[in-house]
């Protein structure tokens, strides 16, 4: 199960050895386990949860375990247990926290609540790859082809995910081009696309890509 969480985050052990949460650790134990923390095979781990270190993959985890319920959003407990099922870093709550307390989608259930309290519930998708949500893992270590941002689209049905190494230059019409490559050529052209927040997918480069896809 974990290791399949870890495909498309090669780029975190980069990370660790200048990370303010984890730093410490790493150069503890260079050579040995530390209290409850190991590393393996690059990545740092504390029991048997994968650290992740400050960069916008915590967001990325965040979102997709908030969202992950079939009829409505999960609240803040709910989303911290399903994260640490997994993973590990410190002050977790306070991000999840934060980023409930922004969910768009929430504030529209609850402004449009029903009778005892009741939200409405968002769509439920019925197979796999007809509604996806994306976003980006920005500000990455440069790659030998001068790739820094992972571009990470994820079904809503199954929460199969493919991370796309991009360039943080690339407009929305380069974007298109590789969920074509990716993700049209494999699973065909989704009903449905959520993009949290990325600018890529913001305004007149959202409907850009909607239009190119389509």
């Amino acid at each position: 199960m974990l290791s399949s969480k870890l495909l498309g985050f090669e780029h975190l052990k980069e990370l660790y050895t200048r990370d303010s949460d984890f730093a410490d650790f790493c150069h503890a134990f260079e050579h040995a386990a530390f209290n409850t923390f190991y590393r393996h095979e690059g990545f740092l781990f504390k029991n048997k949860k994968l650290c992740i270190p400050i960069c916008s993959v915590r967001e990325l985890l965040v979102r997709e375990s908030h969202s992950g319920g079939l009829m409505e959003h999960f609240g803040v407990q709910k989303t911290l247990d399903m994260l640490n099922e997994h993973f590990y870093w410190p002050n977790m709550r306070k991000v999840v926290e934060k980023i409930y307390a922004k969910c768009t989608a929430c504030k529209q259930a609850m402004s449009k609540s029903m009778p005892h309290g009741l939200h409405t519930p968002s769509p439920v998708p019925t197979e796999p790859w007809t509604d996806i949500s994306m976003d980006f893992v920005l500000s990455l270590p440069r790659t030998r082809k001068g790739r820094d941002n992972i571009f990470v689209v994820v079904d809503k049905f199954s929460k199969m995910a493919h991370f796309i190494a991009c360039h943080k230059i690339d407009h929305a019409t380069n974007i298109a081009d590789l969920f074509f490559r990716k993700v049209v050529r494999l699973h065909g052209v989704p009903k449905t696309i959520v993009s949290y927040r990325d600018a890529k997918f913001v305004s007149h480069h959202l409907k850009l890509f909607m239009v190119l896809i389509h």
